[in-house]
């Protein structure tokens, strides 16, 4: 597994062994940020980030700042290595503990402009609600990854913009409503 593009382009990322951390495919990631364009200067949210690769290329594209949540140790190991081999420590943040805790200790932060969540397919239920509750910029989008078979979710606040399958991962883009 590699960062796709920018100032990265090309650097390893560690990931656990095993099967508990799903790490978003590069063909995914590269179709992804594709789609979402210029990355300059914005605030990215990383939910169960496991490796982090989504919110490294990110960062690598020209994020100016990424915070990564994640509660699994191996993962947590894996992101933090990734974080320090890529010299990025200065510009993230790593929450260790589950999404729902995290989001609560992080109410007054700062809104984000783009939300990653990759949550383990059988949670997905449980994302539309902490998305509700998460800071999100005006004109901010979020990415929601899920099982194939999985309907997108309907998030409030948001309006979905695309949907894509990549063969069982299927990728939903989201756009924050106007007006809230």
């Amino acid at each position: 597994m590699r960062v796709i593009a920018g100032v990265l382009r090309g650097r390893r990322l560690v990931a656990p062994r095993g099967t508990a951390t799903r790490p978003t495919s590069d063909r995914v990631r590269e179709a992804l940020f594709s789609a979402l364009g210029h990355m300059t200067s914005a605030r990215v949210l990383d939910l169960f980030a496991g490796t982090g690769a989504l919110g490294i290329e990110a960062l690598s594209r020209g994020a100016a700042h990424a915070t990564f949540v994640e509660s699994a140790r191996p993962a947590l190991a894996a992101l933090r290595e990734n974080l320090a081999t890529l010299a990025l420590v200065d510009r993230a943040r790593v929450v260790a503990l589950p999404a729902a805790r995290a989001l609560g200790a992080m109410a007054a932060a700062e809104p984000f402009d783009l939300v990653f969540a990759d949550p383990p397919y059988a949670a997905l239920a449980e994302v539309p609600p902490l998305l509700a509750g998460c800071a999100l910029a005006p004109g901010a989008r979020v990415v929601i990854e899920h099982a194939s078979r999985d309907a997108a979710p309907v998030v409030p606040h948001l309006t979905t913009r695309w949907s894509k399958a990549y063969g069982d991962t299927t990728v939903t883009l989201y756009d924050r409503d106007e007006g809230i």
